[in-house]
């Protein structure tokens, strides 16, 4: 759970570590860490932009907190049943054990759990267990995409209940977020220039300064517009102007009808993003392209459109 935990992994590819085990920190982590470690605080509030590992930075914490036995127990709590179990994966490639609920000896991990990851969901199912267990046992809370804490007032509610006696709390956000009407527990806010409430965070590293830093790549988004007609439920022919100030009902027909599969402007837009994905690897050869569709059923039928534009097979990732 030390250094020297870190050390021993390898990298999955050439200058790229597993998920969430990088074994030498990159600058930000290293000055979030040597943060963390100065002031010693109850609560941390980290944001840093996605990709820029916050995963690895969270580990060291708790590799370092282990080793010095300030904490005896570290408790992960993730959005997603899939993001828990990618936490425990991780954090066995460190040397922490944690229990994300499957059940038995999974994936190599050993059978004496250094703590638990669970998703705020299941907090909420079991607030009395986990209140106990930071209760009797030194703990550290990781509450990662800490925002979700306040999809719900439920689980907000949860989070505060089951771990207001946790030794230490580590949160982390892609993203600053507003306190709207749940705001969310162990987190400082304060006045926006709107006059909302804004999180505080203890560090925050965005990503003008990942982009500088070469950790994460630079994202082009592509503006399209155009005419949209289609025939209502009663037969009543409907035009409109994707880009246009439209009634919410209208812009829902509207794009409905744009991102069909099987319709012109899908087509067109997706020939488009080719053309422009050619012009840019002119310059950088590995650039990709990235589309996000609203169901699994648009997203299998876009890949065959890109399919027939490309005469390549794209990568399907369907959650």
């Amino acid at each position: 759970m030390s250094q020297s935990a870190f050390d021993r992994l390898g990298p999955a590819f050439p200058q790229r570590a597993p998920w969430g085990t990088a074994t030498k920190l990159r600058a930000w982590q290293q000055e979030a860490l040597d943060l963390y470690l100065a002031r010693s605080p109850r609560d941390f509030l980290a944001v840093a932009t996605p990709g820029a590992g916050k995963t690895t930075f969270a580990l060291r914490v708790a590799s370092e907190l282990l080793h010095a036995r300030v904490v005896r127990r570290v408790i992960v709590v993730a959005p997603t049943e899939h993001l828990k179990v990618q936490w425990a994966d991780a954090a066995a490639k460190v040397g922490i054990q944690l229990d994300p609920g499957l059940g038995g000896r999974k994936r190599g991990r050993s059978r004496q759990y250094d703590g638990v990851a669970v998703t705020y969901a299941g907090v909420a199912a079991a607030m009395l267990a986990y209140q106990t267990m930071t209760a009797n046992f030194e703990t550290l809370v990781i509450l990662d995409e800490v925002h979700h804490a306040g999809d719900a007032l439920a689980w907000g509610d949860a989070v505060r209940d089951s771990f207001q006696y946790a030794t230490r709390r580590l949160m982390l956000t892609g993203t600053p977020f507003r306190s709207d009407e749940n705001p969310i527990p162990f987190v400082t806010y304060v006045e926006g220039s709107g006059g909302e409430k804004v999180s505080r965070a203890d560090y925050t590293y965005g990503y003008a300064e990942a982009l500088r830093d070469h950790v994460v790549r630079p994202v082009v988004f592509m503006n399209y517009g155009g005419p949209m007609r289609w025939r209502t439920k009663s037969g009543d022919e409907m035009a409109a102007n994707l880009g246009e100030l439209l009634t919410k009902d209208v812009s829902a027909q509207a794009w409905r009808t744009a991102l069909d599969p099987k319709g012109e402007w899908i087509s067109a837009v997706l020939r488009a993003a080719d053309q422009r994905l050619g012009e840019v690897r002119r310059h950088v050869p590995d650039a990709g392209g990235l589309v996000i569709a609203t169901n699994q059923t648009n997203a299998r039928a876009y890949a065959r459109v890109l399919e027939s534009i490309t005469g390549e097979k794209p990568t399907v990732v369907l959650s």
